[in-house]
């Protein structure tokens, strides 16, 4: 049997799971030293997500960017004492090479869209996490940086790689194997970096890269330094751009705890968030719940009930629900959005979210619901947002309601008696 198939039928089989925590991490180590974290990336070798291949020299699949998302995540909720983060490898003379070819060659295009769309939002977290949280992120590339390796160290706020005569840094993906860097190298050189577009050029059809002094000269990365004084310039540096942050260091962090979700034939269930999948009519029905009752909020109150808050759970709800449509439910091609609940109580959190926002838990929960819904406007299906008239009415172009409504390709306004499609 053709091997992709065997994959594919086993990828039916075996839903990915997008929870984890760190007890469960096999690639990534995740480590704290006042206001600095480390994450070194040590992928092991043997621990894929689907079998077929292995991932050497630090190459990624799936399952490398998950963990990673995760512990970006507990930086932000659980961490706020940390103000910069250093991402680096436990390899020797390798920072990583990419996103796994053998990995890729066995592979649905379904899956390597779905692939690549998470490890650009990854990327794109980081970014968002500098632009809107505080934290600063650092490359430390002590060895070899290739490829999605590269585009990992450029969406850092900085990019040391080390002067040891043989690690460069390089976008192999067009001389190789005749295909883009599209999860962030193109843009990331010329855009971000600014790199002259001649030596883009020569830069991105060069698969042996670009190492030291002319690295640095071309803005490829932000500094070169010797081994010896590699892991003291990198602290130095990583206390430096955490005196830059606003992040306070004597909150106290929330606890992102597991999920409840129950998976069955009928679809996803969530305490907020609940999928209907109707496979004869290919369509899964997502209906976001909100309180019932307005009630009075308060920074105190939304701390103490933490993950809990509905806000938050809601949003981790549906990213969870809307990661497991998109990698696990392939025959499902609409998607229909719902919302229920008491509009005014949804008026009354989202006027609190903004007044507050300020605030470094409400800061970073309005960050999680806006990359959330980012998420359904770069899915690869159409999605209908369906709005009772008589209950649910947009007053604010801000609101909730709204950003679910923005995100959607159209909408459909029903009543009791009927329904009209509106685009």
């Amino acid at each position: 049997m053709d091997v992709v198939a065997t994959q594919e039928s086993q990828a039916k089989k075996e839903a990915v799971d997008f929870q984890t925590d760190p007890s469960r991490y096999k690639h990534w180590r995740l480590a704290f030293d006042g206001p600095v974290a480390t994450l070194t990336m040590d992928v092991a070798e043997d621990g894929g997500i689907r079998p077929g291949y292995k991932l050497k020299l630090n190459s990624y699949d799936l399952g490398v960017d998950i963990e990673l998302h995760d512990a970006l995540q507990r930086i932000r909720f659980e961490h706020p004492e940390i103000r910069s983060v250093i991402i680096t490898s436990a390899k020797n003379r390798i920072f990583c090479s990419g996103a796994n070819i053998y990995m890729l060659g066995l592979s649905s295009h379904a899956w390597k869209v779905n692939f690549c769309k998470f490890t650009n939002e990854t990327r794109n977290g980081i970014e968002d996490a500098s632009a809107h949280s505080g934290l600063k992120f650092l490359a430390a590339c002590n060895g070899t940086t290739a490829g999605g390796g590269y585009e990992l160290a450029l969406a850092c706020d900085e990019l040391i790689l080390v002067d040891d005569r043989s690690s460069a840094v390089s976008l192999p993906e067009l001389p190789l194997l005749g295909v883009l860097p599209g999860t962030g190298g193109l843009t990331g050189v010329t855009d971000k970096r600014k790199v002259r577009r001649d030596h883009a050029d020569m830069f991105c059809t060069n698969p042996d890269g670009v190492r030291g002094q002319r690295a640095k000269e071309w803005r490829l990365v932000d500094d070169v330094v010797k081994p010896q004084q590699f892991a003291e310039h990198i602290k130095q540096r990583a206390l430096k751009l955490a005196g830059e942050s606003d992040r306070p260091a004597e909150a106290r962090g929330v606890a992102l705890t597991p999920l409840k979700r129950t998976i069955d034939e009928v679809g996803l269930h969530y305490g907020h968030v609940d999928v209907q999948c109707n496979r004869e009519a290919r369509t899964a029905t997502i209906t976001v719940r909100s309180p019932e009752s307005v009630t009075e909020h308060s920074l105190e109150k939304a701390t103490a009930a933490g993950a809990n808050w509905w806000p938050l759970q809601m949003a981790r709800e549906l990213d969870d629900a809307i990661l497991t449509l998109r990698a696990s439910e392939l025959d499902l091609g609409l998607w229909i959005i719902k919302t229920a609940g008491n509009p005014d109580a949804v008026l009354a959190m989202d006027e609190f979210i903004l007044n507050h926002q300020d605030n470094w838990f409400v800061r970073e929960v309005l960050g999680m619901m806006r990359r959330t819904f980012a998420r359904i406007d770069a899915r690869c299906r159409p999605c209908l947002h369906a709005r009772h008239t008589r209950r649910w009415k947009c007053r604010k172009p801000d609101s909730f309601e709204n950003e679910l409504r923005a995100a959607a390709d159209g909408e459909q306004n029903f009543t009791d008696g009927g329904a009209i499609l509106r685009r």
